[in-house]
């Protein structure tokens, strides 16, 4: 688990504070989206999660481990992985199987396990055939997958992604999402920060942020039923809940708390019947 009590964070003293008492419980393999207006305080707290920063006031605690305690730093960061919006922020070795190498040799590994975890991550986010590829003639997408597999490589609990699909291409954009719902479903935890409502839905708990505080938490269905609540803060509702509010406007009895394309279809197909 991951554990978050009354966390205070500022990035300079007397400055604006980023987290405002955050208090916030993440259980082993949730898929969760962390949404909110920019400069809510999304990165900042995802970043305490693996004692990138560490609270100016409060606790976090990953699986038992304090994140004030340096002695924890090395397993904490083995725990929760973190892919950074901006890839090139994160890697670093001149081909695909050195960077993704990078982690577990800094783990002290044999080189026969560094290597069975290096083949194993490129697989799972099909990238086996770049293994000898240079980092520098990688498309933004291929990078984003390197990321991804350098952090796999370490076999984490968890993995927070900061904007994973930004100015990325849609197939790549896909290609990413996939790859996230199949590591949850392999049992990894997935904190998915991200300014997209549609790719928020795919959550199983979507977490609003507001002003460095928690403003909603629960379901994508009962956090995009609070409409004139996301609105307030300037947040866009996905696009299949804007269709059925400008349904229910019309004067149809349509629900707007569907979130599924695929639903919303059917529910849709069921109205029109009834007309």
């Amino acid at each position: 688990m991951l554990s978050l009590k009354d966390v205070y964070y500022r990035y300079e003293p007397g400055g604006i504070e980023a987290l405002c008492g955050v208090s916030l419980e993440i259980n082993d393999a949730e898929h969760i989206a962390l949404i909110g207006p920019n400069g809510c305080g999304k990165t900042t707290l995802i970043r305490h999660l693996n004692a990138l920063l560490l609270p100016e006031k409060g606790s976090v605690v990953v699986n038992g481990l304090d994140t004030k305690k340096e002695r924890n730093n090395a397993q904490i960061r083995s725990l929760v992985g973190m892919i950074f919006q901006n890839s090139d922020d994160q890697i670093v070795g001149m081909t695909v199987e050195e960077d993704v190498a990078f982690g577990p040799e800094n783990l002290c590994l044999p080189a026969k396990e560094i290597k069975k975890r290096v083949d194993e991550s490129l697989e799972r986010v099909g990238i086996a055939d770049l293994a000898l590829r240079n980092t520098e003639n990688l498309s933004g997408g291929e990078k984003r997958l390197v990321a991804i597999a350098g952090v796999l490589a370490m076999r984490p609990r968890y993995i927070a992604l900061d904007e994973p699909t930004a100015f990325l291409d849609p197939a790549a954009a896909g290609m990413i999402l996939e790859i996230i719902d199949k590591l949850h479903r392999e049992g990894v935890g997935i904190i998915h920060v991200t300014h997209n409502m549609a790719q928020a839905a795919l959550a199983e708990r979507i977490i609003v942020m507001n002003e460095g505080k928690l403003y909603l938490d629960g379901t994508p269905e009962v956090i995009f039923g609070k409409v004139e609540i996301l609105q307030k803060i300037n947040l866009r509702l996905p696009q299949v809940t804007q269709l059925l509010i400008k349904l229910k406007e019309k004067g149809y009895p349509a629900r707007t708390d569907i979130v599924n394309m695929e639903e919303a279809i059917n529910y849709i197909e069921e109205l029109i019947k009834k007309e």
